[in-house]
């Protein structure tokens, strides 16, 4: 049995299967239908123990990922540092393969390595319409990562006060979000954007009901 639960197996890959994830990863489709066809496990792992959808998705090799899982492999499937195809793709604003883990069952409540959902790296790097997305699909807007803060708080901290995140912040507050839930040293979003003179973020918060 796996020492490392919900990772799969820890034994080493056979041939066949380092075939099909190494097929993945370069965006074969092709050879990895084949790999299929000859045995190779769809869901085996590497030594950093990604799937060979996971190794399609770090390459945003969209029609690879999509021959993958609509075969069945599995979009909650974690690697060695706890991301997986669907979390993965919702923090680097792969819109293409998000939609494709979302109607196959990707886990709205699952989190990374900073216990944070995917909507919350997506809210810090800009990635607009991958947030609609997200927010559209149902993840809980509100949920706090180990570092203590929100999406609407990592919009606010780690953006850049650009048109992106002002309007992702617009976004965050229109679908609910909790604009006067603090960080854990008690300094509000609205503060927050006070302090890096982000004017259109405050007025936003301003109207939502900020403090």
């Amino acid at each position: 049995m796996s020492t490392l639960t919900g990772l799969g197996s820890t034994s080493s890959p056979s041939p066949l299967d380092r075939q099909l994830i190494a097929a993945a990863e370069q965006g074969d489709t092709d050879g990895v239908r084949r790999g299929l066809g000859e045995g190779a496990s769809i869901d085996a792992r590497d030594s950093r123990q990604r799937t060979a959808l996971m190794a399609a998705v770090q390459n945003n090799h969209v029609a690879t990922a999509r021959a993958l899982i609509e075969i069945g492999s599995d979009v909650n499937a974690k690697d060695e540092i706890n991301d997986s195809p669907y979390l993965l793709a919702g923090a680097r604003g792969y819109l293409e393969i998000l939609r494709l883990t979302l109607a196959h069952g990707a886990d709205l409540r699952s989190t990374n390595r900073y216990g944070g959902t995917a909507l919350i790296p997506a809210a810090e790097r800009g990635h607009v319409e991958t947030v609609r997305t997200l927010i559209e699909a149902g993840v809980d807007v509100d949920h706090v990562n180990k570092l203590g803060w929100t999406a609407l708080l990592e919009a606010i901290i780690l953006g850049d006060g650009g048109p992106r995140h002002a309007e992702i912040v617009h976004l965050l507050l229109d679908a609910g979000a909790n604009a006067n839930l603090a960080d854990r040293d008690g300094v509000t979003p609205l503060q927050h954007a006070r302090q890096r003179g982000y004017r259109g973020i405050e007025q936003l918060l301003t109207a939502a009901g900020a403090r």
